[in-house]
This record gives C-alpha cells, structure tokens and sequence, in this order.
C-alpha cells in the first residue's frame, strides 16, 4: 500500500494525473498548493488589518549558505523582508510586534521558512517619519 504522502504527490502531479479514477482527476486539474508568500500575506492580513503590507521574497539571495546548500539551495521560499503597518503595533514594543508575527507564521516556518527580517511600524510612527524628513 502507497504511503499517504506519495499518494498526495502523485494526486498533486500532473503528468500523474491521468492514471487516477476520473473523480479524482477533476480534483487535480483545480487544485493548487498555496506557496509560503501566498500564506504568509493573507494570514497577515487578515490578523493585523495593515494599511501598509510589502513583502519581498529574499532566498535567491541566500541559496549559497551551508543550511540551504544542504538541501539544493532550499525549497525557493526560505527568506523573506515583510514590511507591515498596522493600528494593531500600537503600545507594542519591537519585539512584541516581531513575535506576534513570528508566532502567527509557525506553520510556514515548519514548511521551510527559515529567516524573516521584520519592519514593523503604526500609521503614526510613519507619518512621524515622512513629516521628519
């Protein structure tokens, strides 16, 4: 009997596909895994109501170091910038803010993310810094 997780690549694979019952094939052709930048923005978005949300995928920048030279340069979703302003940072401290959004993200991080460099900032703390300028 196929382990689960080699029955799953083989509903998920498309040149697979066709050898599969007919209610499966149907499954396959609208199916789609969502990636760790896909996930990573709407589950931001939807605990942290940002006005602001950029995120910049930073792995192709990082493929060459000893951890993800060990696994073929990673999985293409490793590293990532993620700037986010939000009401929701208000009367938090740096820290608090960053672990907020690491603990929100464990999930990816079990799937592969390895590193995020975090820029978390309230509406206010931005209008203070343009008005600076």
């Amino acid at each position: 009997m196929a382990s689960f997780s080699s029955s799953l690549r083989r509903l998920l694979n498309p040149s697979t596909a066709s050898s599969l019952p007919l209610r499966l094939r149907s499954f396959t052709s609208t199916a789609r895994i969502m990636s760790i930048e896909e996930s990573m923005r709407n589950k931001i978005q939807s605990a942290f109501k940002p006005t602001h949300l950029k995120i910049r995928n930073d792995s192709s920048k990082h493929a060459h170091h000893a951890a993800m030279a060990a696994q073929g340069g990673g999985n293409g979703e490793t590293h990532f910038y993620i700037e986010v302003v939000s009401d929701d940072f208000s009367g938090k401290t740096q820290i608090a803010r960053h672990r907020s959004i690491n603990s929100l993200l464990s999930d990816e991080f079990a799937s592969g993310l390895h590193a995020l460099s975090l820029r978390t900032k309230t509406p206010a703390e931005v209008e203070k810094e343009s008005a600076a300028r």
